[in-house]
């Protein structure tokens, strides 16, 4: 007896605001069209209009508005800073003007910011609470920073973070060693009291508390063999055990510690856990404040490359990360946001079809961004997958391997099925499988212009069973940039 499937198919309707304005200036519709047909333009993941973009900073909600600042290098010579994005649903993004920028003290490299709810800083003016972000003033990254150490600094906003002004007694945190850098800071509630964690140089990271997020005193010093760099730490809810909370720590590559904090230590109790097992995942922050409890993530996705366009770099499409216990221990897992499916628009479904050697069950359905969802159980088959624009999405028997780009992750069969997610977005793939435990991010350059879709099976017949209403693919390439440019005149963000 063949095998049957259950595939739902969505088109997405619309993509997602990029760089829709640079340094405040308002485009035309023609300027903005052009822009978004770029060949290599990604669509539904950020990247800036011009110029190269590397590590997320600052990632941070307020009354309504989630803010993802950048480094961010569009002049020559070099001198990164702050650039600043907006958006309210994580979807579409509004590039706007240049948020900090160099000084004397050096260029500005990663860091992060806060929403000071208690006003300990005392910048409070008016109604709004004041923002704070802690960077790193590159010292001797510049001709005008030239002798300088590298700092950490602070910056305030009393304006819903639109505007921001830097601390006038900066640094708040001085010379330590090296190239010390990329403050994160997080609220320590039993505490009532700030905490950030620094990288200081070759495996070593520190602890810091603060009252007022101007006088830091050390708490703590440690060590991760082989791990660098923008460091994030967060607690996080264990889903399903009630009044149970751990501290999460992650380094630049997404690896992540778990263990706890009693507001003084943090000890590891399992880690580290690899994050990403994909080519193009680099320097992770969460974000502040978001709304609900939720754990959002943004990684830069490294090493991409964009012949012949005016911009470098992108980001990976916002995931939720959420913490659950298994078998082996507690481990995160992260899917994409669920505010993709605002994109969605046309749906094909397939009920009751074999994925059988040798057929195609998408024929006929093509399209370069897509987003698809399917629920395997392989059956007979010794590898099944699916392929877009070029690339494919394979999962093996032999292992249980998973394999995309070159790169691979184990992924075997939970209760006899392979759950998969997949993302693909003009020059990235993104795959999540088993519900995020095993994720995969690369780029890649198209080298076809074939959209055409195809679900394979080999080996033998294998049966997808769809778990969810609907199953999505496919955003609407052509009416992108009249939707971007429709979302930031209607949404009211200025």
């Amino acid at each position: 007896m063949k095998s049957q499937a259950i595939i739902t198919l969505a088109v997405l309707a619309g993509c997602l605001g990029a760089a829709s304005s640079a340094s405040g200036a308002k485009e035309s519709a023609n300027v903005t069209d052009q822009l978004y047909s770029e060949k290599l333009r990604p669509q539904f993941h950020f990247s800036a209009k011009a110029g190269w973009i590397n590590d997320p900073n600052g990632l941070v909600f307020y009354k309504g508005v989630w803010h993802m600042f950048f480094q961010y290098n569009p002049f020559t010579p070099p001198a990164p800073f702050w650039g600043h994005a907006i958006s309210k649903d994580l979807v579409h993004w509004k590039q706007i003007e240049h948020a900090i920028l160099p000084d004397a003290m050096g260029t500005i490299f990663s860091g992060s910011a806060v929403v000071d709810w208690k006003n300990t800083s005392g910048f409070k003016k008016g109604d709004d609470a004041p923002l704070v972000a802690f960077y790193t003033a590159a010292g001797g990254t510049s001709d005008e920073s030239k002798g300088a150490p590298f700092t950490q600094c602070s910056a305030y906003s009393t304006d819903a973070g639109m505007t921001w002004t830097k601390y006038e007694k900066n640094p708040v945190i001085p010379h330590i060693k090296g190239a010390n850098r990329d403050p994160k800071a997080v609220w320590h509630e039993p505490g009532q009291k700030w905490v950030l964690i620094l990288y200081i140089d070759e495996d070593w990271f520190a602890l810091f508390e603060s009252k007022d997020t101007k006088i830091w005193t050390k708490l703590q010093d440690f060590q991760f063999p082989g791990h660098t760099e923008c460091p994030d730490f967060f607690p996080m809810k264990v889903e399903g055990e009630p009044g149970v909370t751990k501290w999460v720590l992650t380094t630049a590559i997404g690896d992540a510690h778990i263990g706890s904090f009693d507001g003084k230590r943090f000890v590891s109790e399992a880690g580290p856990l690899t994050g990403d097992f994909g080519a193009n995942y680099y320097a992770v922050q969460t974000f502040s404040d978001a709304p609900g409890g939720r754990r959002i993530q943004v990684a830069w996705m490294r090493g991409a490359e964009y012949p012949d366009m005016p911009f470098t770099q992108q980001m990976n499409f916002p995931t939720e990360m959420t913490l659950r216990r298994f078998p082996e221990g507690l481990r995160i897992c992260r899917l994409p946001v669920r505010e993709i499916e605002t994109l969605h628009d046309k749906e094909h479904k397939f009920k009751n079809k074999a994925i059988n050697p040798g057929e195609n069950l998408l024929a006929g359905i093509s399209g370069g961004l897509l987003h698809i969802q399917a629920e395997i159980e392989p059956g007979k088959a010794s590898a099944f997958g699916f392929r877009a624009l070029g690339e494919e999405v394979r999962w093996s028997a032999d292992g249980n391997t998973l394999s995309c780009l070159g790169k691979t992750a184990i992924a075997a069969p939970e209760n006899g099925r392979i759950r998969l997610e997949i993302l693909v977005d003009r020059t990235s793939i993104e795959v999540f499988a088993n519900g995020g435990r095993a994720v995969m991010s690369s780029c890649f350059v198209p080298k076809t212009d074939s959209s055409q879709l195809e679900c394979f099976a080999e080996g033998g017949a294998a049966k997808a069973v769809y778990r969810s209403p609907e199953a999505r693919t496919n955003l609407c390439e052509g009416c992108y940039a009249r939707l971007v440019r429709d979302w930031n005149r209607e949404a009211g963000v200025r």
